[in-house]
């Protein structure tokens, strides 16, 4: 179970509003659109920002796609990923911060920090990848707007399924955006990135050591 922490009585404050907000903001949008009738398509969102699923695909598509010139991309993404891992379990385990009244515990796969609900992983890692696409590897402007309306489902998804408070999931939008500013001031090199590469598959890399 989380363990309580000691809040301030001012930040207590803020924080009971933020809870009654995001429960008025539920009820509300619930009357509309059931969650029942929702749940597969919040879940659904949830899955395609989940971070082992990120970083699985992502390897795949190192692997299947294989080209030097998509290397750096790939490499500084995969890296933004990790910090954005690294960064959202470091927060939660300080803050300790309780889920939202109505959260089920049905999540895939939540392994230590995941209990708690500060700020949001999923939201954090789909402003990362919007803003990855926007700025750093910039795409074609249908899919970027196809990443933006799809990092805001995730972000509403997360609220309405009651995961996480209507803080929570700002807080998740700022972190991700805070960590493609990381990924752009630590941006590796395209040699760089092909010797990183070089340790997942060796023997795929021309003039590696067991190219053949």
């Amino acid at each position: 179970m989380p363990q309580k922490r000691n809040v301030p009585a001012p930040m207590k404050g803020i924080l009971d509003i933020d809870a009654k907000l995001t429960s008025a903001v539920c009820n509300t949008v619930s009357r509309f659109l059931p969650v029942r009738s929702f749940t597969t398509y919040y879940k659904g969102l949830e899955y395609s920002c989940h971070g082992i699923v990120w970083i699985a695909c992502w390897m795949t598509f190192i692997w299947f796609a294989w080209s030097k010139s998509l290397f750096q991309m790939q490499v500084n993404f995969l890296i933004g990923l990790f910090i954005d891992i690294i960064a959202v379990a470091t927060i939660k385990a300080f803050v300790r911060r309780r889920r939202p009244v109505g959260n089920k515990n049905d999540q895939w796969v939540t392994i230590g920090p995941d209990v708690y609900s500060f700020p949001s992983g999923h939201v954090s890692r789909a402003f990362f990848i919007l803003f990855y696409f926007f700025k750093l590897y910039p795409l074609n402007e249908f899919l970027i707007l196809f990443l933006c309306v799809w990092a805001v489902a995730v972000a509403f998804s997360r609220i309405l399924l009651r995961r996480h408070h209507l803080l929570d999931v700002i807080a998740g939008s700022i972190l991700g955006y805070f960590i493609s500013l990381i990924v752009s001031v630590i941006w590796i090199d395209q040699s760089t990135a092909e010797y990183v590469v070089s340790y997942v598959s060796d023997d795929k890399l021309e003039g590696g050591e067991y190219h053949v």
